[in-house]
């Protein structure tokens, strides 16, 4: 199965990253709908998307404005969307208000439930993370393979059971090393935790995303002393695809 890191940056889009999406094109599943989400139309191999958000912060969302030509045209005959209640709400309320976006595409809100079912056998379940206002963690199992999405989110101990032993482990990673104070009251991450936690769990590779927009160079985590703690890590970048 293919997956695909649309948008990898946090905050803002900048000349190389844009805001938070990743796609599984061949069964329409998309986590989050950030500023990347223009990528989405081209990529779709269904004619049925499942769209799982995070959370409600404006990077996470406001690429759900991108996608009514696709669903005017009827390029998708059915998008769900699915978070917590509080999300939705903020969703329709806010994004979509007649003084914001006046047009309301033809998404379908579902509360996410305890369960849901992904694709062909698939297994989607999620908990609550530390991140102001709130969000969600989400994980996927199917038969022969596992997927977890964590973004916007204090990583600590609370989140080791939830990921154990997945085959791909896609998590946040706002700050470098350094900053573990402002990570902490901002509700993100820094490398070295996250390394930690995924070599507890067990994970088979760990994909550092929402990487901070201000950060320079071409290695902005310092990836030779994150695979210190877990040498399967990698940093994400925008197109990046993944088979698993």
């Amino acid at each position: 199965m293919k997956l695909i890191l649309l948008g990898t940056g946090g905050y803002h889009p900048n000349n190389v990253r844009h805001t938070a999406c990743v796609m599984l094109p061949e069964i329409g599943l998309i986590f989050d709908a950030g500023t990347s989400f223009f990528r989405v139309p081209e990529r779709l191999q269904t004619d049925e998307v499942q769209i799982l958000l995070s959370h409600a912060h404006l990077d996470h969302i406001c690429g759900l404005t991108f996608f009514l030509p696709t669903l005017i045209r009827g390029d998708v005959k059915a998008a769900t969307i699915y978070s917590d209640d509080k999300t939705l709400n903020a969703v329709r309320d806010h994004l979509f208000s007649d003084e914001v976006f006046p047009i309301l595409p033809d998404y379908q809100f579902e509360t996410i439930p305890e369960t849901l079912e992904i694709g062909e056998g698939g297994r989607l379940t999620h908990f609550v993370q530390q991140h102001p206002g709130g969000s969600l963690g989400f994980r996927v199992d199917w038969p022969d393979r596992s997927l977890a999405y964590l973004t916007d989110t204090h990583c600590d101990q609370s989140a080791v059971e939830f990921v154990s032993g997945v085959d791909v482990l896609i998590h946040e990673c706002n700050f470098s090393d350094g900053h573990e104070e402002f990570a902490k009251k901002t509700g993100h991450s820094t490398p070295t935790p996250v390394a930690q936690m995924a070599q507890e769990a067990g994970v088979g590779r760990l994909i550092l995303t929402h990487l901070d927009p201000t950060l320079d160079g071409d290695d902005p985590l310092g990836l030779s002393a994150i695979r210190e703690f877990f040498p399967h890590t990698e940093v994400a970048t925008d197109l990046m695809e993944i088979e698993f």
